[in-house]
């Protein structure tokens, strides 16, 4: 074994003790629980709080650290935003039939949490498994247009001779977005797809998740007016619910 995959498993033994101990544990407890040489632990325990992994209480006794807590409830967050946004969903896909998707910004771009499945065989895509540039996406749009994901550097990626090329070029659409409310993505990831999007707003004001639909062109391209009045009318019932179940907790 190597010493950096030894040290990863001494590392490892003593989270799993910190962790899994009912009570806060002191140094000395972790040195005789293990059996390793003190000046490895002091070296490791120092190693994982400086990383989040373990903290210190008052009395300088060890406990999982902080880190638990942001993956914890960054997993409600999402859990919680699933659930007030399931009827909202339902009631889109009831309406237009189509592919319905919740998105949230994540640390590479728009994560998808959740879908309502077209009730047409044709358009009908699981959007979960699918990588898609943001400047592509509808759901994409609307994150960049309000600041929650950074803007691409340098060229874009074309997938079809209707993507938007340059900086200059997404920019604009953006302003259109926010001034109209909604995104439009028009066969630029794929000839014949079209999607829709709009931003739900969090209690503090800032857009905290997207709610979209896509489809094939043909049946989508004649109602994008619409159907982006009806995805702004949805999302802002959903903003406002939001609202709501933290003014009441």
């Amino acid at each position: 074994m190597s010493n950096g995959t030894q040290s990863i498993d001494r590392a490892a033994e003593i989270l799993s003790l910190v962790v899994r101990s009912d009570d806060p544990i002191s140094y000395t407890e972790v040195v005789e629980e293990t059996a390793l040489a003190r000046s490895t632990v002091s070296r490791l325990l120092s190693a994982l709080e400086r990383n989040g992994l373990v903290e210190r209480d008052g009395d300088g006794l060890y406990r999982g650290g902080s880190l638990f807590a942001t993956y914890a409830s960054r997993f409600d967050r999402v859990e919680n935003l699933v659930a007030a946004a399931d009827p909202t969903l339902q009631r889109l896909s009831e309406e237009t039939g189509e592919t319905v998707n919740l998105a949230m910004p994540g640390p590479k771009g728009v994560v998808q949490v959740a879908q309502v499945d077209s009730t047409f065989v044709l358009g009908a895509t699981n959007w979960a498994d699918v990588e898609v540039p943001p400047h592509c996406s509808a759901l994409g749009k609307v994150m960049f247009a309000y600041d929650v994901i950074p803007l691409p550097t340098g060229r874009l990626e074309r997938r079809t001779e209707k993507t938007l090329g340059s900086r200059k070029e997404l920019t604009d659409d953006l302003d259109t977005v926010r001034d109209r409310g909604f995104a439009i993505v028009h066969e630029e990831f794929e000839i014949g797809l079209d999607a829709l999007a709009a931003p739900v707003f969090g209690i503090d004001g800032d857009v905290v998740a997207a709610v979209g639909i896509s489809g094939p062109t043909m049946r989508i391209a004649e109602h994008h007016d619409r159907l982006g009045a009806l995805l702004v009318d949805e999302a802002g019932l959903l903003s406002r619910s939001l609202k709501r179940k933290v003014t009441h907790r």
